[in-house]
């Protein structure tokens, strides 16, 4: 990034995915377009508007969290604690850390533990206040991803969450950048993780007639872009990087995947729920990204874009995206790639950021996947099957209710 000369990597990647309960899995899964989308299962979604998800799928948190520990843990910090240990081990740092008072956790997280609260208010109202769990509050706040991740590895450095909607996650990985940029800390273990695929969350959502409802087609069901989209898919999972200032990685032999070199945050001042017009506020937080690290539009090749298949978001984000860059051939090609994994909503921009750094290392653009007839007001660069490419700068888009726009720059990492 520009500034004060600290440059800033990233150095490992963790995921636990609808698509795959680890890195490669998952990477496979959405260049090849295969869903981990399907009818959701966790509870009865019978009486529901929108009764499928991306749900994680065999995932036995006593493989990687102490059984008495996991049962006092919230699902979105169990998920998070997975995807922080596959992200450290790839960082080669394992379970500790020599720097730890240098070494920081920020985790964002839109919702934290609605599950826990919804079994916590069943208690309350079937047996009284007196059979409220003790771990009631820590297992609920939605901070208490940052706080375990950090015990579990010993780190500590600046420890906190971000909360801002489904940009959450982009808040936190643009928060640790700039902590390591302005001297705070040499390295941050950051990212996302969300579970919110509960009853009253998917109710909630469905009220708001925000989600898809094509039931008995769920694989094809999330579709940005395309003409015959109806909404977004919920969906639950953690993406977490190890980033770190770059003689730090160097000094440590730490194999460097991509440098973050700019970022963009901004805000609609518009709407609850809805986008501001053209997408006012995402160009801006897109621009702002450019101008961070110092180049032009024309210098990015790819865009991860927020694209939720909704009727709002996408013509709004494609505007933008053609405002900034331009139109035509010579623009950057975009994907979103939640058509394959669903929208991770705070845990959305730590998944994709792995994605993004996947794309770079492979030179591979993934796919948009069930983008079968473009919205004419949706038109862009798209990527419709996986392709070889040559990547330098790739871009990271997150956007959430209450007009919060984050845009992450990556750059292939060269001296």
């Amino acid at each position: 990034m520009s500034g004060n000369g600290r440059r800033v990597v990233v150095t490992g990647l963790g995921l636990i995915s609808p698509c795959g309960n680890d890195v490669q899995s998952a990477w496979e899964a959405v260049l090849a377009r295969r869903s981990g989308i399907d009818r959701i299962g966790a509870f009865d979604v019978g009486e529901y508007t929108s009764q499928i998800g991306g749900e994680i799928k065999d995932f036995d948190p006593t493989t990687v969290i102490d059984k008495k520990e996991a049962r006092r843990m919230d699902r979105f910090t169990q998920l998070a604690i997975a995807a922080s240990v596959e992200a450290m081990n790839s960082a080669g740092l394992g379970e500790g850390v020599e720097d730890s008072d240098r070494f920081g956790t920020i985790i964002g997280s839109g919702i934290g533990g609605i599950y826990t609260f919804e079994t916590q208010h069943e208690n309350l109202i079937a047996k009284g206040p007196s059979r409220i769990s003790p771990f009631f509050i820590p297992m609920m706040i939605s901070d208490m991803a940052a706080g375990l991740v950090s015990v579990r590895f010993g780190l500590k450095g600046p420890n906190f969450c971000t909360v801002s909607a489904c940009a959450s996650g982009g808040h936190a990985i643009a928060t640790a950048c700039l902590t390591i940029k302005h001297g705070l800390a040499d390295a941050v273990l950051t990212g996302g993780a969300e579970a919110t695929i509960s009853p009253m969350a998917l109710g909630g959502f469905c009220s708001m007639k925000a989600l898809s409802t094509r039931n008995d087609e769920p694989q094809r069901a999330s579709r940005p872009f395309d003409r015959d989209r109806d909404g977004f898919i919920m969906a639950e999972g953690s993406g977490m990087v190890v980033i770190e200032e770059l003689e730090h990685a160097r000094a440590r032999g730490a194999t460097i995947l991509a440098e973050l070199v700019g970022i963009g945050m901004t805000g609609d001042a518009y709407h609850m729920t809805s986008p501001a017009p053209e997408g006012e506020g995402q160009g801006r937080a897109m621009k702002m990204a450019l101008d961070d690290a110092g180049i032009e539009p024309k210098d990015v090749d790819y865009i991860n874009a927020h694209g939720t298949s909704t009727q709002l978001n996408d013509p709004g984000e494609a505007a933008a995206i053609r405002r900034v860059f331009g139109e035509g051939p010579a623009a950057p090609k975009v994907s979103s790639t939640k058509s394959s994994h669903g929208h991770l909503l705070g845990a959305a921009a730590g998944h994709e950021l792995v994605i993004c750094v996947r794309a770079i290392g492979e030179n591979m653009l993934p796919p948009t996947a069930n983008l079968e007839n473009v919205d004419p007001a949706c038109e862009l660069n798209h990527v419709f099957e996986a392709e070889k490419a040559e990547l330098t700068y790739v871009m990271s888009n997150s956007f959430g209710f209450g007009g919060h726009n984050v845009s992450l720059l990556l750059k292939r990492y060269g001296e």
